[in-house]
C-alpha cells in the first residue's frame, strides 16, 4: 500500500497559519503501451477541490480513477480542513495495489482578496484558477470536478499532452454541441471561447506552459502572466459573469484561443449530451469516456441513468470481479431508465466501460 500525506506551508502570499472497437482503438492502445515501456516510471498528477458535502462524491471520482489507471497516480486533493481527517480514513483503507499516493492541502486564496475568491461561484470553486501557482513543481496536471467519472484509465486523457502544438497550455471540451441550446451564445455577457464556450469540469493544464505564457487580454495592451491577470479579470466582469472561475477562463481563452486545445465531448459528457435527446456523436460511436454529472445529478431522481453510474462505482469493492460486481448489475439498473431521454441511449454509458473492463482483464493476463 503507498500513501503519503503532506501539507505544504505557503509563503506569506497564501492565506494558511504557515505547506469491439477498430483498427483506430487497436493503435492507439498499441501506442499507449508502447509509451508505457518507454516511461513506465511517469506519474500522472489529478487535482481535485472538495468542500462542504462533496467528500463522497469525491471518493467516487478517486475510486473510479483508480480501477483503470496504467501509469502510477499522484493525487492533489483541495480540501476544507475539517474534511482532511474524514479524507486520511477513507484513503488510507483503499487497496492501492502501489500505484497511488495522495497529498491534502488547504483551501488558500491570495491573502489580499481571499473574501472575493471565497464567493465566486460556489464555495472554493475557484481555488482551480490558483493551482498553477500553489503546484509549482507539477508541471503538468488533470483538474477534475468532484462530480466526475472516469470510464477509462486517466491515462488515455493524459495523453492528449503530446498531442499540444507549441502554443497550447490547457485542454477542455466545449460546453455545448447544439448552439440552439447553448448558454454562452445566448445569455452571456461576456466574451467566451469558440462557438458555445468550453467547460471547465475537466482541465488537462501544461502548468510550466501556463507559468510561462504571457496573455493577451482586454484590460491592457500589455501581455500578463497567469498570476497577474486573474484579479484584474475578476475586478473588470465580476457583475457579468455567472458561472465564476468557469467564465474566467472562457474570458482568457477568447483573448488567447490559440493556446487551447479542445477535445471531444466523450471527454466530458454532461446531461446536457442527452437531456433534449442525444447530441454527442463521438459517445454515440464509441461511448462515455469520463462521465461529468453536474446539476447534482448523481444525488436526485431528475436523472437516474447518471446515478446509476454513480451507484455502482461507489458501491463497487476494489478487488471484486468488475463483471459481475459492476457491469451487469449496472447494465440491468440502466434498463429501468428507458423511460428518460439519458436512458434512451443507456448503452453509451457502458459501451466504453465495458471495453475498459476487457482491457484490465487483458492487461492482467499478459502480466501473469
Amino acid at each position: 500500500r503507498c500513501k503519503n500525506l503532506s501539507v505544504s506551508f505557503w509563503n506569506s502570499y497564501w492565506m494558511l497559519p504557515s505547506d469491439v472497437c477498430g483498427m483506430n482503438c487497436f493503435w492507439e492502445a498499441a501506442f499507449r503501451y508502447d509509451y508505457m515501456k518507454t516511461h513506465p516510471s511517469e506519474k500522472m498528477h489529478l487535482a481535485v477541490v472538495a468542500c462542504g458535502e462533496r467528500l463522497e462524491e469525491t471518493v467516487t471520482m478517486l475510486r473510479s480513477a483508480i480501477i483503470f489507471s496504467i501509469k502510477p497516480l499522484q493525487f492533489h486533493i483541495f480540501a476544507e480542513d475539517q474534511l482532511h481527517k474524514r479524507f486520511r480514513d477513507v484513503l488510507d483503507d483503499f487497496p492501492y495495489e502501489g500505484k497511488v499516493n495522495y497529498t491534502l492541502y488547504p483551501i488558500t486564496f491570495p491573502t489580499e482578496s481571499a473574501a472575493e475568491w471565497k464567493k465566486l461561484f460556489k464555495p472554493c470553486a475557484s481555488q482551480r484558477l490558483f493551482l498553477p501557482l500553489i503546484l509549482k513543481n507539477v508541471d503538468s496536471l488533470l483538474y477534475v470536478d468532484t462530480d466526475i467519472l472516469f470510464l477509462r484509465p486517466v491515462d488515455d486523457i493524459w495523453s492528449f499532452l503530446r498531442k499540444f502544438n507549441s502554443s497550447q497550455i490547457a485542454a477542455m471540451a466545449p460546453e455545448h454541441e447544439e448552439p440552439r441550446i447553448g448558454w454562452y451564445n445566448r445569455f452571456a455577457r461576456h466574451p467566451f471561447y469558440g462557438v458555445t464556450g468550453i467547460n471547465s469540469g475537466v482541465m488537462l493544464m501544461n502548468m510550466t506552459r501556463i507559468r510561462r505564457k504571457y496573455f493577451k487580454n482586454d484590460m491592457t495592451t500589455v501581455r500578463l502572466q497567469w498570476g497577474e491577470i486573474l484579479m484584474p479579470l475578476l475586478k473588470k466582469y465580476k457583475l457579468n459573469i455567472t458561472w465564476g472561475d468557469q467564465d474566467l477562463l472562457n474570458i482568457m481563452f477568447f483573448h488567447n484561443p490559440e493556446s487551447l486545445y479542445v477535445f471531444p465531448c466523450q471527454w466530458n459528457y454532461r446531461p446536457d449530451h442527452c437531456i433534449y435527446g442525444s447530441n454527442c456523436k463521438e459517445a454515440e460511436e464509441e461511448g462515455i469516456f469520463i462521465l461529468h454529472g453536474n446539476r447534482g445529478v448523481y444525488h436526485d431522481d431528475k436523472q437516474p441513468t447518471f446515478r446509476a453510474v454513480y451507484e455502482a462505482i461507489k458501491n463497487y469493492s476494489f478487488g471484486g470481479d468488475l463483471v459481475h460486481s459492476l457491469l451487469q448489475p449496472l447494465e440491468l439498473e440502466l434498463q429501468k431508465t428507458t423511460h428518460t431521454y439519458c436512458g434512451r441511449v443507456y448503452k453509451v454509458f457502458i459501451k466504453q466501460l465495458t471495453k475498459s473492463i476487457k482491457d484490465l482483464y487483458d492487461r492482467r493476463s499478459k502480466g501473469r
